[in-house]
């Protein structure tokens, strides 16, 4: 819990953030997978969920439901390529912003302790 001092819901956000791009690439890689369901993590009840009871995982899994295809596929595949290559883009960047303020603040931390 000391992370969660230094860092408050940062730490959180990036892990989730992260397991949530594995699940958008993921349906990316099934697209073209009979029967494939496409997933997505609910981002702010799983940070909601980890912060609560200190478990990202139990938070994810949680919060990681099927979606709901607006043209299901015949063959069951319920993956809409170009809707995940969008959350996936956009995740990204945020996974990004979410890491460059950790660095940021990692660096805060460091020039702190060398009296900086």
């Amino acid at each position: 819990m000391a992370g969660d001092s230094l860092f408050g819901v940062h730490g959180n956000a990036l892990e989730v953030r992260a397991q949530r791009m594995g699940v958008l690439a993921s349906n990316i890689a099934n697209a073209s997978t009979p029967g494939f369901k496409a997933r997505d993590v609910d981002w702010k009840s799983a940070l909601a969920s980890a912060s609560a009871t200190g478990n990202v995982d139990a938070g994810i899994t949680a919060q990681t439901k099927y979606r709901v295809p607006s043209q299901p596929s015949m063959d069951g595949n319920t993956v809409e390529l170009a809707g995940e290559q969008t959350a996936f883009a956009e995740n990204a960047v945020q996974y990004q912003t979410t890491l460059s303020f950790l660095n940021g603040r990692i660096g805060q931390i460091t020039r702190a302790l060398k009296g900086e």
